[in-house]
This record gives structure tokens, sequence and C-alpha cells, in this order.
């Protein structure tokens, strides 16, 4: 096949998150300005999700696949997904989404793709692809410095300090991140914990992420793993034009320049009742502005307002706004009027904080977040929350740090390193995607020959 003037038939198939699926997609719209044809496979419930996003652009060159898991009475199919997936079933739906190898295979029969891209969860996928004769490429929604901090931990056995000194946990999150890791290598079902199963068949490792944020470690990672990893992030998704919720967006007009915070903690990770009550504390005693996104585990009967402090609603007034469940992240953090993102720093958040030139005040809970964090304020774009040796935050500690970054002139500072990352990103433009489609292309070429 002369893939220079034939089109590449791609299927993908991410892990069942929302923060999976959204760079996936990314990808695919990417991809497909460049010849490539893209299947998207996932569940029903993740794939109604996005639909909205694939506009008349590209809806003939991106088709959205059905993969049907098997029913399990603790698993309805409204469950065929991790947002808001109560904690105790993710490995459950790990576990059916194994279970449905044999209708992946048969997709795979039925469309017979030139290239499969897929998501770390699926370690079986070069087994099933292998017969068929397809080239499979894994792509990795997270950054290279948890995995290849990772990697490192679990070669060494933990004996051997990782090699940058600058991305050193706290104490009780090294400890933490530790416990995954070994969990993870020990126990297949917590394999969605942590990023151990990097094995594609092929030498090259797709990435969301890109080279003047995690340079060195995206060599490090090349090395130890004796793969040739290729950034092709920022993935951030459009801003789509959300109506419904331009009330939010009508309260943002109306305050000051970079005045504002942003306070969102991803769509997997529900805040403890201290957790709540600190950060609404925090943000009472910063007296800075604020849209605050709380979500509930999917089928929680829970009211707002009885899980945030006594008055706190009517003491901040029209200084702040507690959002249930969802809002347009992308349009709040472009507005001129955000001076700061309160985060977990989930990957896709940190890629669009970036993107958007956005500081970060960073409150990573769990999994890669502590990593993340400790890599955006090496770099210069973010200042961390301290919590006690326990892991506890502190309601002086959240409002200090949301003034530092709003307020203060080291808040410029951040402000200004945020906007150059930015700027960085808008120059370079297609030149990272177009390395990439050629990687591809000529790994197919290179199968086809």
């Amino acid at each position: 096949m002369d893939t220079k003037q034939s089109t590449i038939n791609v299927l993908m198939l991410p892990w069942l998150a929302h923060g999976h699926i959204s760079p996936f997609l990314e990808l695919a719209k990417n991809l497909s300005h460049r010849n490539f044809h893209i299947y998207l496979c996932s569940t029903p419930i993740n794939l109604k999700s996005i639909k909205n996003r694939i506009t008349e652009k590209y809806s003939h060159s991106i088709e959205l696949v059905e993969i049907h898991l098997p029913s399990l009475p603790e698993l309805p199919p409204h469950h065929h997904t991790t947002n808001g997936l109560p904690t105790h079933l993710n490995s459950t739906l790990l576990t059916a989404f194994d279970m449905a190898i044999p209708n992946v295979s048969n997709i795979f029969k039925t469309l017979s793709p030139d290239l499969v891209i897929y998501d770390i969860n699926q370690a079986w996928v070069p087994t099933i692809a292998s017969p068929f004769n397809i080239p499979v490429v894994q792509f990795m929604t997270t950054g290279t410095t948890v995995v290849s901090y990772s990697i490192h931990f679990i070669k060494n056995h933990g004996g051997v300090e990782f090699p940058f000194p600058e991305i050193k946990l706290r104490e009780f999150h090294e400890k933490q991140y530790h416990d995954t890791l070994l969990s993870a290598v020990n126990h297949p079902q917590n394999k969605q914990d942590a990023p151990v199963n990097v094995k594609p068949s092929c030498n090259i490792l797709l990435f969301n992420t890109f080279r003047e944020l995690e340079g060195k470690y995206i060599d490090y990672l090349s090395v130890i793993n004796e793969k040739k990893v290729v950034p092709v992030g920022p993935l951030v998704q459009d801003i789509v034009d959300e109506m419904e919720q331009s009330e939010i967006m009508q309260w943002l007009d109306k305050k000051g320049e970079s005045s504002t915070v942003f306070v969102s903690f991803g769509s997997e990770y529900f805040l403890s009742k201290h957790e709540i009550e600190e950060i609404a504390h925090g943000l009472e005693l910063s007296k800075v502005n604020f849209i605050w996104v709380v979500r509930f585990p999917m089928g929680e009967k829970v009211e707002l307002e009885e899980t945030l402090p006594k008055g706190f609603l009517e003491r901040v007034g029209e200084r702040g706004m507690v959002v249930e469940g969802w809002a347009p992240q992308a349009r709040i953090l472009t507005h001129s009027n955000t001076g700061g993102f309160v985060s977990h720093c989930g990957w896709n958040s940190i890629m669009e904080s970036l993107k958007f030139g956005v500081p970060i005040i960073a409150m990573p809970m769990h999994l890669d977040q502590p990593l993340n964090a400790r890599l955006v304020k090496d770099v210069g774009v973010a200042v961390e929350v301290n919590r006690d040796i326990n892991g506890k935050l502190n309601r002086e500690d959240i409002a200090q740090v949301i003034r530092k970054v709003v307020v203060s002139k080291s808040g410029k500072e951040l402000r200004t390193k945020a906007r150059d990352f930015s700027e960085n990103i808008k120059m370079k433009g297609d030149e990272q995607m177009n390395e990439v489609v050629e990687e591809l292309m000529q790994l197919c070429k290179s199968l086809k020959d």
C-alpha cells in the first residue's frame, strides 16, 4: 500500500474513562486532517458523551464503534465508564473489559484496520492483533514523568533514587504512590491505578505531552523502556459553545481581570467531607472570586448545600459560584478574568492549563497527580498546597496559596510563565503532529512492504 496516496484506516481503543477517550478523540481529529480514517471504539455510554464533539467537519472521517461488555449484575450498562463510577467498582469494570476481548477481536476482523492505537489497560491488544498482521501502537494519555518514575521504581525494586531530584514526592504521597505501584505489579486487578503496562509491540510509544515541558523525561523513558517516545500533545478538546452554561460565563464576565480561580478535581475523584470543608473554608478565607465544581458518585442522592459548611453560600455571596457536576472548563480557563486553576493535577487539566496559559494551584489527590504537581511546580507554573504528615488539607494553607497565585507579585510571574508556554504551543502549531503522522505512515508502510 502506498501510504502517501491511500487512506490509512486506524482503529482506536481507549480505556473506558472520559480522561482517556477525550485525548484519543483529539488525536483522531488531528489525524483525520492528514489522510487517516478513524474508528473510535468504546462502550455506548462513553460514545454518547463525545458524540456532540464530532461535528460535520469530522463526520466522514471519524466513525464511532460500540463495544458491548458482558452483562454483570453489579455493573449495568450505565456503569460501563469510569465517569461517576463508585470507586469499589473500578476493578469490576476492568474485568468486564477484559471479558470483552472476543468482541474486540470480531471488530478487528470486521474492520480490518491498517493500524491499531490502544491504551494502557489493554495489554492484550497486540496478541489479538497479531493473527491479522495489524501493527499496534500504544498511546499514553498521561505524561512521561510519571511513567518514567514508575518504570524506574519497578525496575530497581524501589532501591535506587529517581535521577531527577526535583520530582521528589512528599513523604505522604511517596508512600501512597509506591504502595499503588506495588499493588499494580502484584495484583493485576489493580493495574488501572498505575502506568505499569507500557509494552507496545512496535518501536514507538505515543504520549500526550510536548518536549518543552517534559524533554528530559521523554529522553529518559526512551532509554529505560528501549522504545522511541513520540510526543503528540498537548491534545486539548475544542471549545464548544455550551449555551446551557451561559449563566456561569455571564457571572465570570462581571469579575475583574485575572481575579477568579476555577476549582475542579476531575471527573473521577470525589471529595471527602473533610476535603469539602477545608476547601470551602480556604476559598472563603482567600477572599478571591471562585467557580467551584463539586461532583458526587453516580446514583448518590446528595444535596449540594448539605455538603457545604453551614452558611457558606450566604457568606461568600456574589464572590463565589458552586456548580454541581460539570462546568465548561476550557471556556472558563480561556477567559481573561480567570487568574488561577485549583486543580487535582490530572494530566488533561495540566494540558489545558498550559495551552490556555493559566497558573495552577496544585492540590493533587492520588495516583499520578502528586508527580504531575511536582513537574508543573518545577517548571514554574504552579504552587502546591501543603498537607500535614497524614496528608490532610488545611484551610489556611489553601487560602494562602490561592492568594499567592491570584493576588501577590509572585502570581504575576507564574501567569507570565504559563502564558509563555501557551505562546510556545501556538507558535509550534502542527509541527509536532506532522512528525507523528510521518512515524505512523512509516510504520504502516514498513509492515506492508
